[in-house]
């Protein structure tokens, strides 16, 4: 038996720390009963009175509101604010016990207000100094910022004078609750309780003299010590690193600011000439040169004061241990008897039930015909500073040979969801058809994980079919507008209907671009229910330096027709995030607004269900005990730079056979595409090169009246499919149809040797002169 195993180690709580650890509130309620103060509770109100501050501050909400007035109230390490309010109803604020910073009207609005108040008001917001960095703006002497690691604060005072204080009061706020380790972490040993008494028994009991036995706790105290130390020391380091990388966050998010702000200056005095869109542009593939600026912004700043009370928190539970055994649990039960979830999932039984043709698909891209040369995309933009950035051709090398038109059919990976939402639908079970809708919708960014290179933009006309009936649909897709790039696309499943169309407003915050899809998804059942939904924000991140990777957060609201709906939170990831990627959410019930199930996950790995409302479950309870697998991502990965799902891979294959089949606007049949995928960079780039110059041409012919072949905008300016596509198909008859890629009567890498000559050197210098600034 280990000696050491009889030692019982008894913390002692220090009774100042767990006042600190629950700060008293400045807001009192006017009519409360007075109770008589304790000495110690007077000498806690006198040192919390000298050091709250309060004060009234412009915040900024987002660019539809702009700045609005605040109550901010600083008191116990935590900043809270307040809506102002007209008349009875404000705030009840003792502003008798608070150093007030200020003067101006908006003050004396404020004390009106909390004189008039009658009743205690919770704060509309907070933020715990401890964990939060305060910094003044570079550019503005009266703004300041608060980051709290999940969001932050842009606030304006009146003066200079008056931010000075507030900076020099959060400062001492935050001194005074500092984000290090307590005092009773780091208690030396002879604050520690241990006794030695049943070790000295045994030893006793062993025949040993006294004096062996006050060697032996001697020793166990030094390395008991030695031990202590070494663990307070790797915490206390622990500590500052988190404590470093909140600030490095906090000082690159006040640069982008900084970025976009002197950007907007520019754009408003007609000094940025559309470059810093043009290039998010050609980035993307989006088309913020041609969107309103100030809707993109409204867009693209979603954090309002209402968004902060409807967001729902996510949960600690929610961890990669408990979601693997949630895992391990179903594919238990599907080893044990191949019925195991019959059971539990009807509809899945009734959807394999159904008969779906086995189609053999190619697993592999085609060996590369060329060594590939990386190009970085610092070494562009240094070389394009100063020009229209529009006119930038980016090389192959940051493309996969997918285009958006494929993209949008790559969310349907997982159709089978939507089989199922049909099955229990038919089964008169309308909840567990919208939790599998919910789980469809989340799985649609399983594909991007690990994706760092851009689909190509489709040309003005493109098209793209998809025929899978081994999955039972089929797919088609069309680029049905330029400026602004809107894709749209339409899905035909078995008992059901998919269709919507998607345009991307971007923004370049100069280390990241981000995407906010604008435009509605739909699905359709055969019954007639129908769920709709739009897409969240997506930002692609270290896109100059560092490794590539993009996140998706903001919220969804999935809403149905029928007797639920949904709302789901994509948590935006952070710098010390150890568990991001995270998706909770609820379904209500559209009549009475209850919450009947919660929806939980990670939407690169698997979404789970609880029934019922887990907030009305007592104390302590871990709703992944309940938890039920609804939807898992399948790992698999094409060994690849590109890192394609094997069905990613299948939606560029092109045989003899289909071939004959397609019209010539199809993506299979694009050139520079089709080289890339081939390995052939230098074509890839040439044709690229081409096509770009033929599609600058669009915009002049879309202003001239073109209009889409196979969709029409419907009397909600959303465009809808009219038909007639795969009847065209099955006649073979393309008549009208344009050959948009060109150069197709022979190989689509054809052209007169001249122009060949010219592009493949131009692109070669270019490579050269990259590689050589790398």
């Amino acid at each position: 038996m280990n000696p050491l195993c009889c030692i019982a180690p008894v913390s002692l709580d220090s009774a100042v720390e767990l006042q600190q650890q629950q700060p008293p509130r400045i807001l009192a309620a006017a009519a409360a009963a007075p109770t008589a103060p304790t000495p110690a509770a007077v000498v806690q109100e006198t040192l919390d009175a000298a050091q709250a501050v309060a004060g009234v501050l412009h915040k900024w909400v987002n660019y539809g509101k702009g700045w609005r007035l605040r109550w901010f109230v600083l008191e116990g390490g935590v900043l809270s604010y307040y809506k102002l309010r007209v008349g009875g109803g404000g705030e009840s604020v003792s502003l008798a016990a608070a150093r007030v910073i200020g003067e101006g009207g908006a003050l004396r609005r404020a004390r009106e207000e909390a004189a008039a108040a009658g009743k205690q008001w919770k704060p509309f917001g907070e933020i715990h100094l401890k964990v939060s960095s305060i910094r003044a703006s570079k550019s503005d002497d009266k703004r300041l910022y608060i980051f709290s690691g999940t969001k932050t604060l842009h606030l304006r005072c009146e003066t200079e004078e008056d931010r000075n204080a507030w900076i020099e009061a959060l400062q001492a706020a935050k001194d005074r609750f500092p984000r290090t380790l307590t005092s009773n972490d780091f208690s030396s040993i002879s604050d520690v309780l241990l006794s030695t008494e049943k070790l000295r028994v045994r030893l006793l009991q062993e025949g040993l003299n006294e004096t062996v036995v006050k060697e032996c706790e001697s020793i166990m105290m030094t390395e008991l010590l030695e031990v202590h130390n070494q663990m307070m020391s790797q915490r206390q380091q622990y500590s500052i690193l988190v404590d470093r990388l909140r600030q490095l966050e906090t000082e690159k998010v006040e640069l982008e600011r900084t970025v976009v702000h002197e950007t907007k200056e520019r754009e408003t005095y007609g000094y940025a000439n559309g470059r810093y869109s043009d290039f998010y542009s050609v980035l993307s593939g989006g088309s913020a040169s041609e969107s309103d600026p100030d809707t993109a912004s409204q867009v693209a700043d979603a954090e309002t004061d209402e968004d902060e009370v409807m967001y729902f928190d996510t949960r600690d539970f929610l961890s990669v241990e408990s979601l693997r055994s949630v895992s391990c649990r179903r594919r238990e039960l599907l080893a044990n008897g191949c019925n195991g979830l019959e059971h539990l999932d009807p509809a899945a039984n009734a959807v394999k039930s159904t008969q779906y043709p086995s189609i053999k698909r190619r697993d592999k891209l085609p060996e590369p015909k060329e060594k590939e040369s990386p190009v970085g995309l610092w070494s562009i933009i240094k070389e394009n500073i100063g020009k229209d950035l529009s006119g930038v051709c980016l090389p192959v090398y940051f493309n996969e040979p997918l285009s958006s038109l494929q993209k949008c059919f790559e969310d349907l990976e997982y159709s089978y969801l939507v089989d199922h939402a049909l099955q229990w639908g038919k089964q008169g079970d309308s909840l567990m058809r919208t939790l599998h809708v919910a789980a469809f919708a989340v799985s649609g960014y399983a594909s991007t994980e690990g994706r760092q290179c851009k689909p190509f933009n489709p040309l003005l006309g493109e098209t793209y079919e998809a025929d899978y009936p081994d999955k039972g649909l089929r797919f088609f897709s069309e680029k049905v507008s330029h400026h602004p790039m809107v894709v749209a696309c339409h899905c035909e499943g078995r008992g059901w209907k998919f269709w919507g169309d998607s345009n991307l407003k971007g923004k370049f915050w100069g280390r990241s671009i981000q995407l906010d899809p604008i435009g509605v998804l739909t699905l359709q059942f055969d019954d007639g229910e129908t769920f709709q939904w739009s897409k969240v924000t997506t930002s692609i991140y270290n896109i100059i330096i560092g490794k590539i990777y993009c996140d998706h957060y903001g919220t969804m609201r999935i809403k149905g027709s029928g007797d639920y709906s949904c709302k789901l939170k994509f948590k935006e990831q952070s710098i010390i995030d150890r568990n991001p990627h995270q998706v909770h959410g609820f379904v209500q019930d559209n009549r009475t607004g209850q919450k009947v199930a919660m929806f939980i996950g990670k939407w690169d790995e698997a979404m789970y269900y609880v029934l019922g409302d887990p907030s009305t479950k007592p104390k302590g309870y871990d709703p992944m005990t309940d938890a039920v697998l609804l939807w898992e991502r399948d790992k698999s990965l094409n060994q690849t730079r590109y890192n394609l799902s094997p069905f990613a891979i299948s939606l560029n294959e092109l045989t003899p056979h289909l071939s004959k089949k397609l019209p010539p606007t199809d993506s299979r049949l694009r050139p520079d595409q089709r080289h890339l995928e081939n390995g052939e960079y230098e074509m890839a780039n040439a044709e690229k090169l081409r096509l770009e110059q033929l599609q600058r041409q669009a915009r002049k012919l879309q202003e001239k009246g073109w209009q889409p072949r196979w969709f029409r905008k419907d009397d909600d300016d959303s465009y809808r499919y009219i038909g007639g596509y795969w009847e065209a198909r099955e006649k073979g008859n393309w008549n009208g149809i344009p050959d948009i890629f060109g150069q197709r009567s022979a190989s689509p890498s054809v052209l007169d040797s001249e122009s060949r000559d010219v592009l493949v050197n131009t692109q070669r210098d270019y490579v050269c002169r990259n590689s050589d600034t790398r």
